[in-house]
């Protein structure tokens, strides 16, 4: 509850007053409500509203169809080469969305790297609201495939093959006991899928002014940028991200039945996938295309234009160089101390909304202490919460004369920011992987005088650690780059990854900018696999 309440209550607490109390930056609780007929006479109200719901629901449509059958061929299957396709589709958690968007910016508009090579352009289709959603699902939609894989590895087929061996086809096992069982990680998955959706900033950003798309992100990020500032603004339209994301979640639970679904009844076997036999080939060749469009697209394009003199000079061999690259080891070490800063709080963040979200799934799932609902609420909270916004919570909450030490100012500012917006993760795939284990292990434990404690450490967390791992990792890759928050908090002297990538763009040096991506990206990935690697290792002995 501490944590939560530093991470999590107090920033929205600060929100919600100064959406209330539109003077209280100053100290005043003067006029309360009174930005409340002003947001409802904004006429782009309505088009923000409308826009973010319907980008957002696409996303999670298409990142279920896109991750559900992946996920499922990843987790029921004997794959060929199945830790690759795990560590592909981390890499779109490692590309900041704006990169990604940018990325694809250069390879489909007109005059882009595809009308270069084949002569013909998806300008029309990029600049759309269908091109925003496919963009944002490309990006998003390893959260469900991660979610059912690690759930079906944890599970295994005990139930599906029994159900085989009564006399069930391979369909019918399927809809009628694997699918059912996946409902609970299905259903996080895609509310992870739509809450990132609605906060999501880059990518409108960049394609939305061009298509005619406006979403709330963007509106709050002009009540910020624009002068005169309007904090009020800016907090009311997050309260109705907030309700937004409140509502996905009620559906979440409706859709579920509100119910558990056991899987693992007593000590878990090694799940052995079956095998795909004739369909092989064509399962591997989908996992190739969709890693391809997701993770090998925008991956080129950024590695090309990092090694292009000048974008008007086109693919050409004469208009490469390797000027760029050279240029972050010049500039007096920023680039290298801006990867090091970003990959130390991206660890940092890892570690600690790890524990965290074990810990705060472990109370309200399996102990179900009283108060459960608030932790889970709270746990779900900074999914709703664009990154700016959390980032002036935290303006108003520390920059405070009454605090007698604050994190303001400093590094460890940043860290709260990247610990509050990434919290959900490891609660809602632990929390999905603790409902599958049932009530029996635990309380078997604790009757042959286990403690708590010694429960959760021996019984529960190696049951739960592949989707733990996978919540962990993929919070390192998103903190990695987060943007938003980095450039409202970052203390003088202090620069993260997307910090530097950002004002290479703003001072028009894309190529440089492209360069550092795909130097982080690469970083990232190699302490990935050494990671993962040690982790083998030690599972090993």
């Amino acid at each position: 509850m501490l944590a939560l309440t530093v991470l999590v209550a107090l920033p929205l607490l600060f929100i919600v007053l100064q959406a209330v109390f539109p003077q209280f930056s100053a100290g005043s609780l003067a006029g309360a409500f009174t930005s409340v007929p002003m947001l409802f006479a904004d006429p782009q109200l309505l088009a923000m509203f409308g826009g973010t719901l319907q980008i957002a629901a696409g996303v999670a449509l298409l990142s279920a169809c896109i991750g559900l059958p992946l996920g499922v061929a990843r987790g029921l299957f004997n794959l060929p080469l199945a830790r690759l396709w795990d560590l592909l589709f981390l890499v779109p958690f490692l590309t900041p969305p704006y990169i990604a968007a940018l990325s694809w910016m250069l390879v489909l508009q007109t005059n882009g790297y595809l009308a270069q090579l084949v002569g013909f352009d998806l300008n029309a289709l990029l600049f759309s609201k269908s091109g925003i959603v496919l963009v944002m699902t490309l990006n998003i939609f390893p959260v469900v495939y991660f979610a059912v894989s690690r759930s079906l590895l944890a599970s295994g087929q005990r139930l599906a093959l029994v159900a085989r061996v009564h006399g069930a086809s391979p369909w019918r096992a399927f809809f009628h006991v694997t699918l059912p069982m996946l409902s609970p990680s299905l259903a996080a998955g895609m509310l992870l899928a739509f809450t990132l959706a609605i906060e999501e900033y880059g990518v409108p950003a960049a394609l939305g002014s061009r298509s005619g798309v406006v979403m709330l992100t963007v509106g709050i990020e002009k009540k910020l940028a624009d002068w005169p500032i309007d904090l009020p603004g800016a907090s009311m339209l997050s309260l109705i991200l907030i309700a937004i994301a409140l509502s996905a979640w009620w559906l979440q639970g409706r859709l579920t039945g509100g119910r558990d679904v056991t899987s693992v009844t007593g000590k878990p076997a090694e799940n052995s996938g079956a095998t795909l036999g004739a369909m092989t080939l064509p399962v591997v060749a989908v996992m190739a295309t969709v890693g391809f469009l997701a993770v090998g697209v925008p991956g080129l394009s950024m590695a090309v234009t990092g090694v292009m003199s000048t974008l008007s000079g086109g693919l050409s061999l004469n208009n490469a160089t390797i000027a760029h690259y050279a240029a972050l080891f010049a500039q007096q070490g920023d680039a290298l101390s801006a990867l090091g800063t970003s990959l130390s709080l991206a660890l940092a963040s890892a570690l600690i909304t790890g524990t965290v979200g074990l810990l705060a799934a472990w109370l309200v799932v399996v102990q179900r202490i009283r108060g459960r609902g608030v932790i889970d609420a709270l746990s779900l909270m900074p999914a709703a919460l664009p990154g700016i916004v959390v980032g002036v919570g935290l303006i108003l909450l520390w920059n405070r004369s009454f605090w007698p030490v604050t994190p303001y100012n400093s590094w460890a500012i940043l860290l709260l920011s990247y610990c509050c917006l990434l919290l959900p993760w490891p609660v809602r795939y632990v929390g999905s992987a603790l409902r599958q284990l049932g009530g029996n292990l635990e309380p078997a434990a604790r009757v042959h005088g286990a403690s708590a404690m010694q429960a959760l450490r021996f019984i529960v967390l190696p049951l739960v650690f592949p989707a733990l791992l996978a919540a962990m990792l993929m919070v390192f890759a998103i903190a990695s780059r987060e943007l938003v928050t980095s450039l409202l908090l970052a203390p003088a002297g202090t620069q993260t990854v997307a910090v530097f990538i950002w004002r290479q763009f703003e001072q028009g040096s894309v190529g440089q900018g492209m360069a550092m991506a795909t130097l982080t990206l690469v970083t990232g990935l190699a302490l990935m696999l050494t990671a993962l690697a040690i982790m083998q290792r030690s599972a090993r002995r």
